[in-house]
């Protein structure tokens, strides 16, 4: 079985997957799952199979992530170039996902109302508003933030996050009090704490969440980082492919763990 993290919180089949168990090679070795990358798209298709697989679900599906507060209600396999950041449905068997390479992936579920989510929040979509949108979408169809829980999955840690003064100033300039995810190191530029922020907004909403405690830019053997291979000099890298289902009979002895 394809190597995945799981969360304690998340009561259903779900997975926090990196870069290892596939077939991709080079810079995208191994398990790849962006079809946005420039990898061998034979290697992407296997890779993302073994990923199904390893989640015994019927469909796997992810979006094209355009770094938004859009999230789009899942009923049949979508297209993957619908142009979105969130993903949820209430069909059994069909796997929603988010892709990372630094962001953060965030997996929803409410057991109860047979509702899951899955979210890509950058920093930016994270301001925007991504992570409520997609708790909102799931309120829709009948979950409750109350009887909801969240994951963040691996992303890049605040020790490896370094931003500019003007990143810092966007943040502030909506809320003032956003500037106690910023903290300076080393008497150098600031550095973001981007799963911070993300549990923050998932705090705001009323979910229960947790972060993995992943970080994919210093985790080089076990997850893919577009800032890690920008430092490197290198052209191109993985994606790493958080999903989660529901199973086709939700009961007791079927879930994540």
């Amino acid at each position: 079985m394809t190597p995945h993290l799981i969360s304690r919180l998340i009561p259903v089949p779900h997975g926090f997957f990196g870069s290892k168990g596939g077939v991709s090679e080079g810079i995208y070795a191994s398990l790849n799952a962006g079809f946005g990358s420039n990898d061998n798209k034979d290697h992407i298709a296997e890779n993302r199979g073994r990923i199904r697989s390893a989640l015994k679900a019927d469909f796997l599906v992810s979006l094209k992530q355009v770094h938004s507060d859009i999230v789009i209600i899942a009923e049949t396999e979508p297209v993957s170039d619908m142009e979105a950041d969130g993903l949820v449905t209430t069909v059994p068997g069909l796997a929603i996902s988010a892709l990372s390479a630094d962001c953060g992936p965030v997996l929803l579920a409410d057991a109860k109302a047979g509702v899951i989510g899955a979210c890509h929040a950058g920093w930016r979509g994270a301001l925007s508003g991504i992570v409520e949108s997609t708790v909102a979408t799931m309120c829709e169809l009948g979950a409750t933030p109350e009887t909801m829980t969240a994951a963040l999955g691996p992303c890049i840690g605040p020790e490896n996050y370094e931003v500019g003064e003007d990143f810092k100033t966007e943040f502030c300039n909506i809320d003032a009090d956003y500037a106690r995810f910023f903290h300076v190191r080393d008497e150098k530029k600031a550095h973001f704490d981007l799963p911070g922020f993300i549990l923050s907004r998932l705090a705001v909403m009323g979910v229960q969440s947790e972060w993995t405690g992943h970080c994919t830019y210093a985790e080089k053997d076990d997850y893919f980082s577009y800032r890690r291979n920008t430092h490197a000099g290198k052209i191109g890298y993985g994606r790493n492919l958080s999903a989660i289902v529901l199973p086709s009979s939700m009961d007791s002895e079927n879930t994540g763990r």
